[in-house]
């Protein structure tokens, strides 16, 4: 029996962390088509040189540290991701036209599905994690020059330390900590505070969702409108249209939405950034079949959804483990 390779051992040993790279990749980029492409590009690089590889730190923190190099390189030649709140002002009529730009290019959110959440049993660790993947800390992050970025990321997240930092980026560990104090006052005027991330209990939780599916499902936008509070946000990229309060919410979808009725609208529950979410399927009128029609990706508060991201991108369902089609129920159930 002949014995393994380096490119069997390289997979072997390399393979387990492709998830949380893929996480730390997206932090980065803000799309999790561009973070997909960079872990690929990624391993390859890690593989090229793994005969190198002296284990003088962990294949871990070696994976890491080419991974932020190759997203810092990438950066180079992109624009931030952003979201509509980001680029226009809210509308004071949700009646007016939609207007879409494409040359956009949006944030863009990633499937829990996707990423490894922290598993190393640190609360703090976990709390980090989850926290730096949710969409209004990311879209803060985004504004943000990419090595402040990468320092808030490798500091802040991976809870490295300002040497090795400073090693990866080939700066003084005097500058890793100057990029972090700037990145934190940066974050601090632009990213929602720790009140403002507060989520209700699992309970609580729980029941709004359900209710929220169901006035969706009905197609009751009465009860839609009283599940978001005053100032809750609706935005759906590639749309610079949003609006700000529940009445304007409930007329934007009463304009809209192209469903009409009860059961013009079926929600699955999954979850985003680290955040609970529905994939809305939209019924075809002409066969009855409900087809993928937006990813919903919700922020809670104790009073009710604060923030409605809604995206459009049919490719998410897929991402999300979810088929494309739903049959209609009587068809189902057969």
């Amino acid at each position: 029996m002949s014995a393994p390779s380096v490119d069997d051992d390289f997979v072997r040993l390399a393979d387990p962390f492709r998830r949380e790279l893929l996480a730390h990749c997206y932090r980065m980029l803000g799309s999790v088509h561009d973070a997909e492409d960079l872990v690929q590009e990624t391993y390859l690089r890690a593989w090229r040189a793994y005969d190198k590889f002296e284990g003088r730190s962990s294949l871990r923190t070696w994976l890491y540290s080419i991974a932020t190099r190759t997203c810092l390189t990438a950066l180079e030649s992109k624009s931030r991701r952003e979201l509509p709140t980001d680029v226009a002002d809210p509308e004071t009529s949700s009646s007016a036209e939609k207007l879409q730009r494409g040359e956009v290019p949006w944030l863009e959110p990633i499937p829990d599905a996707m990423i490894t959440m922290d598993d190393t049993g640190d609360p703090a660790a976990v709390v980090a994690t989850r926290e730096y993947t949710r969409l209004a800390l990311l879209a803060a992050m985004q504004h943000l020059p990419p090595r402040q970025r990468a320092v808030l990321i490798l500091r802040d997240v991976l809870r490295w330390k300002a040497s090795e930092v400073a090693d990866v980026l080939d700066i003084s560990v005097a500058a890793v900590n100057s990029l972090l104090q700037r990145a934190h006052a940066q974050l601090e005027k632009t990213a929602p505070s720790p009140e403002q991330l507060d989520e209700p209990d699992e309970s609580e939780q729980r029941e709004l969702l359900q209710r929220y599916a169901k006035a969706f499902e009905n197609y009751d936008v009465d009860e839609i409108v009283r599940l978001f509070t005053d100032e809750a946000v609706w935005e759906m990229p590639p749309f610079l249209n949003w609006v700000q309060g529940a009445e304007r919410i409930g007329e934007l979808i009463e304009a809209y939405c192209p469903a009409k009725q009860a059961g013009d609208m079926r929600l699955v529950p999954t979850r985003a950034n680290g955040q609970p979410a529905f994939a809305l399927y939209m019924r075809d009128q002409a066969d009855g079949r409900y087809k993928a029609f937006q990813l919903q990706v919700l922020d809670l508060g104790a009073d009710g959804v604060r923030h409605a991201y809604v995206f459009f991108d049919e490719s998410l369902f897929a991402r999300c483990g979810l088929p494309s089609v739903l049959e209609p129920a009587h068809q189902a159930g057969r």
